[in-house]
């Protein structure tokens, strides 16, 4: 192996590596869009990959707030997937609207059915609505990962960097990572702001297409590497 295969071999590892950090952070439980309106009624898709190379996810149950609690919550049904909204009494009774509440929908339970479970290298999408959504700064929606083997994954951590982060469903406030476009004309400044803001919401919003365009980039760059490794020496 000549000195230019080498250093091209050690240049992949490393790009290989700088990219695994990112494409792991990436691999948790989230919601998206991660933004909605106060009043409005908000369809959001819960997005659970499965992180065992051993187990499969059979189970998945998302908590709602009982202090802003949603008075209403439907699931779009899932193949294989059977949903279940769990009502419960409220710790107090809640305004909502001009009246009153002491119960509801607390949390969703979706359970596989026998041979649907989340394998290795899978993403499950369940599609749900809610709403009104409270006015706000934000709504931690803490999920619990239940795998075959009877082991439970809590994605609980609101701290910042948290390992197992909960969902969370910004409102009022600033979602995080989001930041606002600097102004760079008088007249047209709020609109290239809002235009910006837009565009990076949904970049920080799309992991997954995210990690399949790094993937295509890893693929490509050890393509390159093994064509130099294995080509034939030139002869005179």
């Amino acid at each position: 192996m000549n000195t230019f295969t080498k250093s091209a071999l050690a240049l992949a590892a490393g790009v290989s590596l700088a990219i695994a950090a990112p494409l792991a952070a990436m691999a948790h439980v989230s919601i998206d869009p991660g933004q909605a309106e106060p009043g409005d009624f908000a369809l959001i898709t819960v997005r659970v990959p499965n992180e065992s190379e051993t187990e499969k996810t059979n189970r998945v149950e998302v908590t709602l707030p009982t202090g802003t609690p949603f008075t209403s919550v439907r699931f779009v049904p899932v193949p294989g997937w059977d949903a279940e909204l769990v009502r419960s009494e409220l710790p107090e009774p809640v305004m909502v609207g001009e009246g009153e509440i002491t119960e509801a929908v607390t949390s969703i339970i979706w359970t596989a059915q026998a041979g649907s479970e989340l394998g290795d290298g899978a993403l499950l999408l369940l599609p749900i609505s809610l709403g009104p959504i409270p006015d706000v700064g934000s709504v931690v929606l803490t999920t619990e990962q239940t795998y075959t083997d009877g082991s439970v994954v809590s994605w609980s951590g609101t701290e910042e960097g948290a390992e197992k982060p909960a969902p969370v469903l910004f409102i009022n406030d600033e979602p995080v990572g989001h930041h606002d476009a600097e102004e760079t004309d008088d007249s047209h400044g709020d609109d290239d702001a809002s235009e910006s803001d837009h565009d990076e919401a949904n970049n920080f919003s799309d992991p997954v297409a995210r990690g399949l365009g790094i993937a295509g980039l890893v693929a490509g760059l050890g393509a390159v590497v093994v064509a130099f490794a294995f080509r034939r020496p030139i002869t005179k």
